[in-house]
């Protein structure tokens, strides 16, 4: 290869090529583009690079490569396009980067492990138009003359140290209202404090992306925010943004991602929100948005994704939101919700995960439930569900199952043993009763919990639940206690022989059986007692309140009537 001096063009991506590239590479001197990308090459840039001074398009990107920054870089001042994105390199820019190459348009260093400071000579390449560093360790602060590169497109720089958590970190914001070309800025996870600059609303209106994330960033967010008409992602999540969510917002109606998570963010949701049809990812979670939730969110019929839990809304769930089929993601858990969960909830039929955990919802659950056949995980605790598990029986993919902390009764579906790809199942704290299931996944107490179930018997022995016979003992026992007790007696008034007493004593044994037989049929008695009273002296006659206070263990009593002769008096306590 390295023969071929008057080559061009080579072009040797994407071809699994592994090793290292040859010093000889260096006597293609002829060269303008170049190109080992998405590769498995390793090692270093040999420094005979430096003598390919003609290339205009040098792309390494995406493999393996390490060592520091490849000085002899600095030697291809025609240089138009270079990208090392994905790779291992590390050390830092020359501060005369821009002098040096001075013909760059398109500078792709991202995701590799390059430190110090952005080079200030940067902004100097009047051409440059895109500009990637992201994912490495820069620190120091972004250069507001950034702001005189006339053609500048993309500027990416997340996922930094960039910044000081202080005031005048967030100037080149201002700076970049220059650049009436931009179409991304991202500055996402860095160390930038200081006030939102009511000037980015006044930021190119070509802008696309905009994402300042994971910063220390706070103030409000502009009430002109609207005016960047163009934008499609808009990410200021895990800030210290407070005010008002801007009316304005509505006019964005190509934004298809919305995310101001993890702020102190107040006030109402917009009903203007409905208005931006193309949304796809509404995330207003971790705030103190009060209020309720606006109807017109139903109009964003392309939403994936929405997220309104930990907030301070009140109100009911709106059955329009219930309409946006596409939904695969839908969490309003700890806030102040009440009323029922809509019936509609089955329409969702793409739905895998669903939490409206931690609110003040009511009333039984809609069987319609069962239809979001795609769910993994429903998370339902902590309200005040009540009736029935409905027939959820086709979530056979779902992975994480909680009912806890509600008024739920009824037994535990048998069915929920089956469930190959449940990972967690909590039940505790309802009122549930009979048999817990043994097999399937109820053989493991580690993801199955069902404490504070008074009337729940049996499972594996870790669950420690009473036996569910030892229960129904305890369930006739309190029975019998309310029952009532039937006495069917004879009181013998005239002298008779031992033998007419026994014989007596066997009709009544016949009688006593023949009727408990009957009774046992039908499981409502408990063996009596069959009992003797033997008096020579009194005449005694049988009364139904004597009967009823008949000690069982000790056999009733006749109440004395009149009369001496009374030798006997037979009787059978049964108790109904």
């Amino acid at each position: 290869l390295g023969s071929l001096t008057k080559l061009a063009y080579l072009e040797l991506g994407k071809n699994n090529l592994k090793g290292k590239i040859p010093a000889s590479l260096g006597n293609l001197t002829s060269l303008k583009y170049l190109s080992f990308g998405s590769n498995y090459i390793k090692g270093g840039i040999p420094n005979d690079i430096s003598r390919l001074t003609q290339v205009l398009y040098l792309d390494l990107s995406m493999n393996h490569f390490s060592g520091v920054f490849p000085p002899g870089i600095y030697n291809l001042s025609l240089l138009e396009s270079f990208n090392i994105f994905g790779n291992g390199f590390s050390g830092s820019l020359r501060p005369d980067f821009g002098n040096l190459l001075p013909n760059i348009r398109e500078l792709y260093v991202g995701s590799n492990h390059l430190t110090g400071l952005i080079p200030t000579t940067l902004p100097n390449i009047s051409n440059l138009q895109m500009l990637g560093m992201e994912f490495n360790s820069l620190t120091g602060s972004i250069p507001s003359s950034f702001g005189n590169v006339q053609y500048l497109q993309t500027l990416e720089l997340n996922n930094n140290s960039l910044g000081s958590y202080s005031a005048g970190d967030l100037d080149f914001l201002g700076a970049l209202t220059n650049c009436t070309q931009l179409d991304v800025l991202t500055v996402s996870e860095n160390v930038l404090g200081g006030i939102l600059p009511t000037s980015i609303a006044n930021i190119s209106i070509y802008v696309t992306e905009l994402s300042l994330g994971w910063n220390l960033i706070s103030g409000s967010i502009p009430h002109d925010i609207g005016n960047i008409i163009n934008l499609q992602t808009l990410l200021l999540a895990n800030n210290l943004l407070s005010g008002r969510l801007p009316a304005s917002l509505g006019k964005l109606s190509n934004l298809g991602l919305l995310s101001v998570s993890s702020n102190r963010m107040s006030g109402e949701i917009p009903f203007s929100i409905g208005n931006i049809t193309r949304l796809e990812k509404l995330y207003l979670d971790k705030n103190s948005f009060e209020g309720t939730i606006p109807p017109s969110l139903g109009n964003c019929s392309y939403m994936l994704r929405l997220r309104m839990d930990h907030n301070t809304l009140t109100g009911t769930i709106p059955r329009e939101i219930m309409q946006i089929s596409p939904l695969v993601f839908l969490t309003m858990s700890n806030n102040y919700l009440t009323g029922s969960l809509p019936k509609d909830v089955g329409s969702l039929e793409h739905l895998g995960t669903l939490s409206v955990a931690y609110n003040k919802l009511s009333g039984e659950l809609p069987q319609t439930l069962g239809k979001c056949l795609l769910m993994e995980q429903l998370y339902l605790q902590v309200n005040s569900f009540d009736g029935t598990i409905p027939d959820i029986s086709g979530l056979v993919g779902v992975k994480e199952v909680d009912f806890s902390n509600n008024n739920l009764s009824g037994s535990i579906p048998r069915y929920l043993a089956n469930f190959n790809s449940l990972e967690h199942l909590n039940l505790s704290i309802n009122n549930f009763e009979g048999k817990v299931p043994t097999e399937g996944k109820f053989k493991n107490a580690t993801i199955v919990s069902v404490f504070g179930n008074k009337n729940l018997c049996g499972g594996v022995l870790e669950l420690k639940l009473s036996s569910c016979l030892s229960q129904e003992l305890e369930k006739r026992a309190k029975h019998s206690s309310l029952s009532k007790k039937v006495v069917i007696g004879v009181c013998i008034e005239s002298p008779m022989s031992r033998l007419a007493m026994s014989e007596a004593v066997k009709e009544l044994i016949s009688i006593r059986e023949s009727f408990f037989r009957s009774r046992r049929r039908a499981g409502l008695l408990r063996l009596g007692f069959l009992y003797l009273l033997r008096s020579k002296e009194e005449q005694t006659t049988l009364t139904e309140e004597s009967a009823m206070h008949a000690p069982a263990a000790h056999g009733g009593s006749c109440t004395r009537k009149s009369g001496k002769n009374t030798p006997a008096a037979i009787g059978i306590d049964t108790t109904l």
